[in-house]
């Protein structure tokens, strides 16, 4: 699939195009999974999640949002006043909630979603787990992270990139993932709320039962925001699928027809 830059929101289009397909018809002689099932031959998604050898609990699958909501919005479930804003992020984040600044936001320049923004992309992630190290892989932008289980710690004086640097633990049956430095060029969401090299996101992985996961995620950027501020997410199993690819072609003609030029 490619896609144009000259779409308001060519990540999220896109995306709902393909989740009505098939996404299995891709492949031939698929093997048996180990999905638990109901007795209708059905995937059992209210079966106990699964474990690996050690006892941690396998997050392993591909996992898309219960809702697209936050994409737009990550404060969807929040209170008006709720996001504790710094004088500059408000106005900034006032100036482009009216969507009159659309061709600024990374995705409609088929720029990277960042963290936690590409979480809650209507496209489904991937993740792949070893006992070192976790992979998710998105369909969104074709985009991948790494978080080490290894014990390692940040640099002081990291090089900024768009999806950062992430370090995971376990608390109990919870995966806790910090991810620091950013570029801060990233929207938090498509209203845009705005990020800044000080960020840090706090993500906290609990996979329920077999088919349902809950995302709790902490926004802790001191230069945009003046206390770090939380928000719960709910993922699924996409169970017999796979990821397609997912290309979006960065072109200038098509972006200067979006509002704010």
């Amino acid at each position: 699939m490619l896609v144009n830059a000259g779409s308001p929101i060519p990540a999220a289009l896109a995306a709902v195009f393909w989740m009505s397909s098939p996404l299995v018809a891709q492949w031939t002689k698929v093997p048996a999974s180990g999905i638990p099932r109901t007795g209708d031959g059905r995937p059992d998604l209210s079966a106990p999640a699964p474990r690996l050898a050690g006892g941690k609990p396998d997050l392993s699958g591909v996992w898309e949002p219960n809702a697209n909501k936050y994409l737009r919005n990550l404060a969807a479930d929040l209170q008006p006043g709720q996001v504790p804003f710094q004088p500059w992020a408000k106005a900034l984040f006032e100036q482009r909630i009216d969507g009159s600044h659309s061709k600024e936001d990374p995705d409609a320049n088929c720029l990277p979603q960042g963290v936690p923004k590409i979480d809650a992309a209507p496209a489904p992630w991937k993740i792949v787990q070893t006992p070192k190290f976790i992979a998710i892989l998105y369909e969104a932008f074709n985009l991948w992270r790494q978080i080490f289980l290894d014990g390692r710690e940040f640099e002081r004086d990291l090089n900024p990139t768009w999806m950062g640097y992430s370090i995971g633990r376990w608390d109990g049956d919870t995966l806790v993932v910090e991810t620091r430095g950013f570029n801060g060029k990233a929207w938090l969401d498509q209203l845009g709320r705005p990020s800044t090299d000080s960020l840090s996101v706090i993500e906290r992985f609990h996979r329920r039962d077999y088919g349902h996961m809950d995302l709790q995620v902490t926004i802790d950027d001191p230069k945009a925001y003046t206390k770090p501020w939380t928000v719960t997410e709910d993922v699924h199993l996409l169970p017999d699928s796979e990821l397609l690819e997912f290309i979006c072609n960065e072109n200038n003609r098509d972006v200067g027809h979006l509002p704010g030029n």
